[in-house]
């Protein structure tokens, strides 16, 4: 993805817009293959977004699981 792609939320709201666009039904039909190519761009953008919070999420969960319980240290 380039540096400067939008954040999800971004993404999300540009798609949304896209597709209530897409929708509608005075779709410009010379601007069609291109709405629909950016589309596929955002999707591809939330789902490696999606994708890398999942895998940092299951990191820090990993890095808890794997630490010592404070609660358990002798006195």
């Amino acid at each position: 993805m380039a540096e400067d792609a939008p954040g999800y939320t971004l993404a999300l709201t540009e798609l949304d817009s896209i597709l209530r666009e897409l929708e509608g039904s005075d779709v410009d039909v010379d601007q069609l293959a291109d709405r629909v190519a950016r589309a596929s761009e955002l999707i591809t953008l939330c789902r490696t977004k999606i994708s890398a919070a999942q895998l940092r999420i299951e990191q820090v969960t990993a890095e808890l699981d794997a630490s010592p319980d404070p609660s358990t240290k002798e006195r």
